[in-house]
């Protein structure tokens, strides 16, 4: 992925963030610079969590475990974006309904 997908994709997730945040109860709604952040988090976060416990386990990884690995990064991801606060319930919720929206809107630019 270039260096304009990587925007695309940031700018998609933020935007997702934003949604989730009207959305889900517990999840408090974000401006979209803060939602920029909380997307370059959770990236980083994600990317600590598979370089350590390898794919299968990461947030993009498929099954139960992925999903609540997922949902503990949306949740760890408050502690690093100012005004962002999540429930440990909502951060699951979240995770599900990030994981359908990523099912239909693309986050990639195809060549």
């Amino acid at each position: 992925m270039g260096f304009v997908g990587t925007i695309v994709r940031f700018v998609v997730s933020a935007l997702v963030l934003m949604l989730v945040g009207f959305l889900v109860p517990g999840f408090a709604p974000l401006g979209f610079l803060n939602a920029l952040l909380a997307a370059v988090v959770i990236a980083a976060l994600g990317w600590v969590v598979e370089a350590t416990l390898g794919r299968q386990v990461s947030p993009f990884g498929r099954g139960i475990v992925g999903f609540v690995i997922a949902a503990l990064v949306i949740w760890a991801t408050q502690f690093f974006v100012p005004g962002m606060q999540v429930t440990m319930l909502a951060a699951l919720l979240a995770a599900l309904v990030i994981g359908i929206i990523d099912l239909f809107v693309p986050t990639t630019i195809s060549r």
